[in-house]
């Protein structure tokens, strides 16, 4: 594998310090695709919801409750702590 040059080192540090930030706003975008996804579309979206919160490390029995409602609305309900600060990346 290549070495990154000092430039793409700083971008790739830059990415991965604001992946917290990055993860928030493609959950809201989710859910938004959600209410309007059907079928496969759907399931596809729903994998993609459980791998952002996961890297969240948002409390595992919320992830499940999330999961198996398997309902945008309650996943707009987390949107709405994270970016409210009810709910912060990392646990709590």
């Amino acid at each position: 594998m290549a070495d990154y040059s000092n430039y793409q080192k700083k971008v790739i540090q830059r990415f991965y310090d604001n992946r917290d930030q990055h993860d928030e706003q493609r959950l809201a975008e989710l859910t938004t695709e959600l209410y309007l996804a059907e079928g496969k579309k759907r399931d596809r979206l729903w994998k993609s919801v459980g791998e952002a919160l996961e890297r969240l490390k948002i409390p595992p029995q919320r992830v499940a409750h999330v999961m198996q409602s398997a309902d945008p609305a309650v996943l707009a309900e987390v949107v709405k702590d994270l970016q409210s600060g009810a709910l912060k990346p990392g646990g709590s």
